[in-house]
């Protein structure tokens, strides 16, 4: 058999994938092409190994091959039945083809094929063994990431969780570095789909009315990304906040659903800020201040609070820097100066109407209009 092995290997790979239905549908697939014919040719050859001495089936490096290919089974929600019809495929061809070897060398008779069927049968039982316990082993793992994922999902959610115990509970799950997460609404039916879909970068959990995806920070959860994999799928996609206010960006999600009412989505919250802090959303405007006023986060809070009434004053009369010199009571040219600094702190942000009208609104709350006056100069 050995000097026809690479033809061999390449005929049972094609084979077993074109005969087992469940694997006939990702025949295109790189990965699996290339774990399927790994299998068969670890298969072959150590049942060539094994003629004519008395070791055990499957030594522990060829064992774990087929323990893997069973977990891999499981790790994509496939049933162990198609792995082992597979085996039980390549069973007969592996009898069909050692009995064809024999025959151009001699006679074989009835004897012989039994015991050569005995012997094929025995190894690939050792095969399927090995495979339906990688099966179980990851079965068992994913039940226990299953709760382990489940159990970080309500911690989250329910947002009263010690800080440790929620960052523990991160790490378990692989997410050492838990930051920011966006909350995504979507109908009851679509949880599955979503938890194969996001994998380890999402939480998913069930809550009768809808299913609440929880994706970690990182280029999934970015909007354009979302916008394509959601599109259609009547999601909410809630802001993206730090870990402790998940609660706060899921009540901002479903208030936002109660805006726009039915459409396929995906809806963002962050374009409804707006219109829910004007009808007194306390959440909505905590947002949009923490996102207009962090170009400013990292000066001094009395430079801060000069650059604050500037602008708020500025906006208030659409760029007159005499009239905000006049409110403020302090020269122009202070005027200017703090300009100037604001232009580097927002750039074109601050020729945008939308923004411009974010700002004011948060400045207007933030600052308690009327502003203060402040005469002392930068």
């Amino acid at each position: 058999m050995r000097p026809h092995l690479p033809s061999t290997v390449a005929a049972v790979a094609g084979a077993v994938t074109e005969a087992t239905p469940a694997f006939a549908g990702i025949a295109d697939d790189t990965k699996f092409v290339r774990d399927v014919h790994t299998a068969v040719q670890v298969a072959l050859d150590r049942f060539l190994e094994l003629v004519g001495t008395d070791e055990p089936a499957l030594p522990p490096r060829i064992r774990e091959v087929f323990v893997a290919l069973g977990a891999a089974e499981a790790r994509e929600d496939r049933g162990p039945e198609a792995l082992l019809a597979a085996l039980r495929m390549a069973a007969r061809l592996l009898l069909r083809t050692a009995s064809r070897s024999l025959a151009r060398l001699r006679p074989v008779d009835t004897e012989e094929l039994i015991d050569l069927s005995d012997a094929v049968s025995a190894y690939v039982a050792e095969l399927a063994a090995a495979s339906t316990d990688g099966y179980a082993l990851q079965v068992r793992e994913q039940a226990g990431e299953g709760d382990r994922r489940r159990q970080l999902a309500d911690l989250l959610l329910r947002g009263d969780g010690m800080p440790g115990a929620v960052v523990a509970a991160a790490a378990r799950i692989g997410w050492p570095d838990l930051d920011t997460v966006v909350p995504v609404l979507l109908p009851p039916d679509q949880a599955r789909d979503a938890r194969f879909r996001y994998g380890v970068d999402g939480l998913v959990i069930e809550r009768g009315r809808d299913a609440v995806l929880l994706l970690r920070a990182g280029p999934r959860a970015a909007r354009a990304p979302l916008a394509e994999a959601l599109a259609g799928r009547r999601a909410v996609v809630g802001p993206e906040l730090d870990w402790p206010q998940v609660p706060a960006a899921v009540r901002l999600a479903e208030l936002a659903a109660g805006l726009v009412g039915p459409d396929p989505g995906p809806v963002f919250a962050d374009d409804h800020l707006i219109p829910l802090t004007l009808r007194g959303e306390p959440g909505a405007l905590a947002v949009l201040t923490a996102r207009r006023l962090a170009p400013l986060a990292h000066l001094r809070p009395a430079q801060r609070d000069n650059l604050l009434v500037t602008l708020h004053s500025w906006l208030r009369h659409w760029g007159s820097r005499a009239e905000v010199a006049a409110e403020l009571f302090v020269h122009p040219q202070t005027v200017s100066y703090r300009l100037k600094r604001l232009r580097e702190l927002y750039g074109a942000d601050l020729d945008d109407p939308a923004t411009r009208f974010e700002l004011l609104v948060v400045l207007t709350s933030h600052l308690n209009a009327p502003p203060p006056r402040v005469g002392r100069p930068d």
